[in-house]
């Protein structure tokens, strides 16, 4: 793996310091230390560059500048001091999504007022992965990450604490076909996606079975923090060799217990309308209809989850009448039974990254 420039000031600084990423069995979660992406978004979507850049970060967070640069075929200095720029605005975030547990679905209806709260409160549990308020029947929709053993106190306690919530539903994931942190929108092309290591696939998100001490508890810490921490500080932090770091990193992306990606709002790559569908099929054709909905790269997410409604799908579109065009028109529309879409409004937090919130209707 390619050490990534060194942090700037202003990153260094942000990094927490490294503790344990993952409660001890029985804890309650504790609260999200992750820092809150700033409110102020651009006017508008991002230009081509600087979408190019957050598409090889979506591939490979920790590629360096050169890297990025080769692979894009555009000048280094050019490319890092874009994306610099975009990392230090806040409009883009690289963080390690350290795996904690088995995912849940959690659907919230809230009283009137209460939405954002019950969104927010969700967004900044440490086991959160993403927290979305919906227009629809279904107020706020959150994957949580629940620890073996935990599901029953997840459910009867910590979830019913939520504030103005008024009903839950709490639906475990079987499968997936794509996770919202190995979304890579169709910005590069093939020969550009295989020069930075090529898109990854994940099956399941689960706890891997794997010894973890306390220096790769520390570099979980960090990178989840800052993903681009260098091979160095990480060494510091941990107490080990440039070398060992460097090792003990690729060994934890490897195994699966931290992915290090770019989170972005959908809206800053062109992609403004989002929505969230539950989508009802007979057991026989999950699998193709699951296969067939990847095959579209504005796809963001999608799961097999338990339930009536067995797939939850998060995409997103340029525009309502592409959304209309892709809920009717699509080849996997004749091999399902039913289909519930509902608009993202506001999210709250993406890949495990807290967002305060930015607006997605249009």
């Amino acid at each position: 793996m390619t050490d990534p420039v060194p942090a700037t000031p202003a990153q260094a600084t942000s990094a927490a310091p490294a503790g344990p990423s993952t409660p001890p069995a029985g804890a309650s979660p504790r609260p999200s230390t992750h820092p809150t992406i700033p409110a102020a978004q651009p006017a508008g979507p991002l230009d081509a560059l600087d979408r190019r850049i957050v598409a090889a970060l979506q591939i490979d967070g920790r590629a360096s500048w050169r890297r990025i640069a080769g692979a894009l075929g555009e000048p280094e200095r050019k490319v890092a001091r874009r994306g610099l720029r975009l990392l230090e605005s806040g409009d883009v975030a690289v963080r390690g999504l350290v795996v904690r547990g088995e995912t849940v679905i959690l659907r919230m209806t809230c009283r009137p007022g209460a939405v954002r709260d019950a969104a927010v409160a969700a967004a900044r549990r440490a086991d959160c992965i993403f927290s979305y308020a919906l227009a629809g029947p279904v107020d706020c929709v959150a994957e949580l990450q629940c620890p073996p053993g935990r599901l029953g106190p997840l459910m009867l306690d910590e979830v019913p604490a939520l504030p103005g919530l008024v009903s839950q539903s709490v639906s475990p994931v079987l499968r997936y076909f794509r996770t919202v942190h190995e979304w890579s929108p169709g910005i590069l092309d093939a020969s550009e996606v295989e020069a930075l290591g090529g898109p990854g696939t994940v099956d399941e998100l689960a706890l891997p079975d794997v010894e973890v001490g306390p220096e790769e508890l520390a570099i979980l810490g960090a990178l989840a923090e800052d993903g681009r921490r260098t091979h160095e500080d990480l060494a510091a932090v941990a107490g080990v060799s440039v070398a060992t770091a460097r090792r003990r990193v690729e060994t934890l992306t490897r195994e699966g217990l931290v992915s290090i990606r770019a989170a972005v709002e959908p809206a800053l790559l062109g992609f403004p309308v989002e929505a969230l569908l539950w989508i009802k099929a007979r057991p026989d054709v999950v699998e193709k209809v699951g296969r067939l909905l990847v095959e579209s790269p504005l796809v963001r997410y999608a799961a097999v989850v338990m339930g009536e409604h067995q797939l939850l799908v998060d995409v997103t579109q340029p525009s309502k009448a592409a959304l209309h065009e892709f809920l009717t028109a699509s080849p996997w529309v004749r091999h399902v039974e039913a289909v519930q879409s509902h608009l993202v409004v506001e999210s709250f937090k993406r890949s495990g990254v807290e967002f305060p919130g930015a607006g997605h209707a249009s």
